[in-house]
This record gives structure tokens, C-alpha cells and sequence, in this order.
């Protein structure tokens, strides 16, 4: 399993992160975003989508579970699963079905674990209390090409 940090010195830099990270994304991926409010998540999600060509399109799904974007290859499903009680919620909504349809986005998604396949990346968003515009992004995963990328990164 690998296990990877990145420091983020402003939203600039997690919004270049994750952009890099979108082009190595392809149908079928999951990422697992954990962090307090604040931390970064959406601003993540946002340089996802400005690599798509969609900046200007995020919202938080916080009011609807799950947010769906249309790129020209492939769907990006962002969830956002905090109020769901269990993972058996995640399943009412057919949850599983988005994972075979597109890439996931899921904040909180360790709420939902029992739920997830047994392969995702998982990124936990960290303030630091001395500087309060540095994050530390923790990767961990036990994909191959993942643990690749991460090992290699370069943005």
C-alpha cells in the first residue's frame, strides 16, 4: 500500500495538484477525499474540473449527495456522503452503479467504507495550525499505477 504526502502552500497549489492528478484519471476510479471543513476538498475538486474545461461549474453537493459533471470522455460524479447514516443509504440511491459509470468523487467516503472497492485513492486534507493556508494531502492506495504517479509526480 502506498503512502505519499503532498504539501499544498495555497489553493493554487492544490488546484495545480489535482489538475495534474485529472489527467491520469480514467473511468472507473475512485477518490476518497477526507478532511475538515475548509481543508480543501472542494478547491480539489475544482482544479479536477478546470482540467476538463469546468471550473466554473462546481457546487457542493452537500445538498444533494451527489453531483454529476459531463466531460467529453467520461462523467465525474462528486458525492459528498456526511448526512448518510450507514452505507446502506448509499446503496438506496444505487451508489454502486456510479462506480462502473464514471470517476467518483467522495467526500467523507470513509463514512461509506463497507461500500467502496477494494481499490480507491485516498486523500486526507490537513490544516496546519502554524500557517494557515498550508494543507498536507496524505495519498494512500494500493493501485499500482497510482502508487507510480504519486512516487513520480511532477506538476
Amino acid at each position: 500500500m502506498g503512502h505519499f504526502q503532498f504539501i499544498s502552500h495555497n489553493q493554487e497549489d492544490t488546484k495545480k495538484f489535482a489538475k495534474s492528478l485529472a489527467s491520469n484519471l480514467k473511468k472507473q476510479d475512485i477518490i476518497v477525499l477526507t478532511g475538515d471543513l475548509g481543508s480543501g476538498k472542494t478547491k480539489f475538486v475544482e482544479g479536477i474540473l478546470s482540467y476538463f474545461g469546468l471550473e466554473n461549474e462546481i457546487s457542493s453537493p452537500t445538498f444533494t449527495i451527489v453531483n454529476e459533471y459531463s466531460t467529453p470522455t467520461v462523467p465525474i460524479f462528486h458525492f459528498d456522503v456526511y448526512r448518510l447514516s450507514d452505507s446502506s443509504e448509499f446503496y438506496e440511491i444505487g451508489g454502486e452503479e456510479y462506480f462502473e459509470n464514471g470517476i467518483c468523487f467522495i467526500e467523507w467516503g470513509e463514512l461509506i467504507k463497507d461500500a467502496l472497492p477494494k481499490d480507491y485513492v485516498h486523500i486526507t486534507f490537513s490544516k496546519q495550525e502554524e500557517q494557515e493556508n498550508i494543507r498536507i494531502l496524505t495519498i494512500d492506495t494500493s493501485i499500482n499505477r497510482w502508487e507510480d504517479y504519486f512516487e513520480n509526480i511532477k506538476y
